[in-house]
């Protein structure tokens, strides 16, 4: 796909972050967008965003984790743009949780949304991609699809799963010789909203004796590395290069090759740095 002019893109979690740049950034290239979003209001203003453009845009509250609901607006997007040509899978939450300590619900909760949701979206749009002849799939891992970290292991799991099911579908469609390409996107620490909207399980202030908000804050802080607006640049072009996989910025790209330099032992440098992260601050002594 060498370009994106009068192409149609669908984009779930488009309301903010990097689903919104993505919008903003194919409209301005001339695609015509389908956006999805549970958060109706921001999403509104994604819209009017890209319809400045002078593209169509249609718009639509979804639940990803509800596979009749995306079954549903696949087809609605085929019935108002005539055809799709891409699927951005890039709606995600966060949870940070021991795994010891996480509740089920909650654990259900990441998977069905940054999972099941990449599934749904899949399974969902890829006859009509078929059907287009000239299709695309981009589904959101991470870099925590890449490498484990202590408390974010449901959201490990959730993005390793994307990673195992993204390549081994870019490898079935290729022998099937399917018009079909895929691409898997690796984020590092990308400035949005994410962190400050997850969820923090109440064991973790026991564990690290910061509140749930202050952690929330750290974490806001620690991923603003790229903005949401390179990070569309980076996923569009690897599209266009038909790269099979992204790594969005410049933690990303060190910490892969961190990982893979260091294989399992990458684990040891994660641990000690939590380790100083979590260790109690020493009050500052004044003279008297």
């Amino acid at each position: 796909m060498k370009s994106f002019k009068n192409k149609v893109a669908a984009i779930t979690g488009a309301a903010s972050g990097m689903g919104r740049t993505l919008a903003v950034e194919l409209a301005s290239r001339g695609c015509n967008l389908a956006l999805s979003d549970v958060n109706t209001a921001e999403l509104a203003k994604t819209a009017e965003l890209a319809s400045a453009h002078g593209v169509r845009v249609t718009v639509a509250k979804l639940d990803v984790a509800q596979r009749d609901e995306v079954i549903a607006w696949a087809d609605q997007v085929v019935r108002d743009h005539g055809r799709v040509n891409l699927i951005f899978n890039n709606a995600g939450v966060s949870l940070t949780a021991t795994l010891e300590a996480v509740s089920i619900g909650d654990f259900e909760w990441i998977m069905g949304i940054n999972f099941w949701g990449v599934v749904y979206g899949t399974q969902a749009f890829l006859p009509h991609l078929k059907a287009s002849g000239d299709g695309h799939i981009i589904n959101t891992s991470s870099l925590f699809g890449l490498m484990a970290v202590p408390t974010q292991g449901t959201y490990n799991a959730s993005k390793f799963a994307v990673r195992g099911y993204t390549e081994a579908l870019r490898m079935e469609l290729e022998l099937e010789g399917a018009p079909v390409s895929v691409t898997c996107v690796h984020p590092g620490g990308i400035a949005t909203n994410i962190a400050m909207a997850g969820k923090i399980d109440p064991s973790m202030e026991r564990i690290t004796g910061v509140t749930a908000e202050a952690q929330k804050r750290r974490a806001n802080k620690m991923i603003n590395v790229t903005t949401a607006e390179s990070a569309a640049l980076q996923i569009l072009a690897a599209v266009e290069k038909n790269q099979r996989r992204v790594l969005v910025g410049p933690d990303a790209k060190f910490l892969d090759k961190v990982v893979r330099l260091l294989g399992s032992w990458y684990q040891v440098l994660v641990m000690r740095q939590m380790k100083r992260m979590n260790k109690p601050q020493t009050p500052a002594h004044t003279a008297g």
